[in-house]
């Protein structure tokens, strides 16, 4: 039994140092390869520079760096109210055979491939903006509306976790007190669930600005500083694979730095939620 037992902890031990080394390895990776192409092309200009225009070697990503950041936030205004609510509906107000129609219709978001979103987005979401606010109808409004959607999975399901986590005794003190139920559910249980409702939110984050083939096929894919919500726009994400099949020499190399820009945007948000889940424990 101790045998199994120390053979077990070494079988732990080496899957955990597997996935610390892996993670190493693609830190060493990118940087090994991106910083140098940095330091060629020049940090400031690399990463403020205005212009993308390989065949001048001139790497400038700051319009993708802009794009990613307008459709990040776009997804978070669409997508976090309404997961969050959803949320609170599915933990306080819904009833049970309710409950397991919209429960696994959740789950099953989560598992459509991101393909199949960028399907949707480009046959029904770009027809009807094409329709409403005229142009091709792909741009930051169309990407924004469609990771939106593909996040509500990972806050719903966050979400809900924290707020189930909540004593009742907070929801019942409320009561006793004199509150109504939408009062104790709104000021006592969601207030109480903040950091782990955050983390929800963190995560969602951490996919819209991650997501690639999704909104390659909706976002117009123009390498250029989005002037509105219609305007045509490319994130990193889009960028690095629209070109590294056919990129060489200082081109890849400024590709491969690209991923080094983006690894920093998700070490920051994957920072972050870390500190929440610390503040949550404490």
């Amino acid at each position: 039994m101790q045998l199994r037992e120390n053979v077990m902890r070494y079988v732990f031990m080496l899957a955990a140092c597997f996935s610390i080394l892996a993670v190493f390895f693609i830190c060493f990776y990118l940087f090994m390869n991106g910083l140098p192409a940095m330091a060629k092309i020049g940090v400031a200009d690399f990463i403020f520079g205005m212009d993308w225009k390989p065949l001048n070697e001139i790497f400038g990503i700051f319009p993708m760096i802009i794009g990613s950041l307008y459709v990040t936030a776009g997804a978070i205004i669409v997508g976090v109210p309404i997961g969050i609510l959803c949320a609170i509906f599915l933990v306080f107000f819904c009833p049970k055979k309710l409950y397991s129609i919209i429960k696994p219709a959740v789950e099953l978001l989560a598992g459509i491939p991101s393909i199949v979103y960028g399907f949707f987005g480009l046959i029904v979401i770009v027809p009807l903006f094409q329709d409403m606010f005229g142009g091709n109808g792909k741009g930051v409004l169309t990407a924004s509306v469609l990771l939106g959607i593909m996040i509500l999975p990972t806050i719903i399901s966050v979400s809900e976790s924290s707020l189930q986590a909540i004593p009742d005794s907070y929801y019942e003190g409320a009561l006793a007190l004199g509150a109504s139920h939408e009062r104790s559910v709104f000021f006592v249980c969601v207030k109480a669930a903040t950091s782990g409702v955050l983390a929800g939110v963190i995560l969602g984050v951490g996919r819209a600005i991650g997501e690639t083939m999704a909104v390659i096929m909706v976002a117009g894919n123009n390498a250029i500083m989005p002037d509105s919500l219609l305007s045509g726009v490319r994130t990193m994400t889009a960028n690095i694979v629209l070109e590294m099949s056919y990129a060489s020499g200082l081109h890849r190399e400024a590709l491969i730095a690209t991923a080094c820009v983006l690894f920093v945007f998700i070490l920051i948000i994957n920072l972050s939620f870390s500190a929440l889940k610390r503040k949550g424990a404490k």
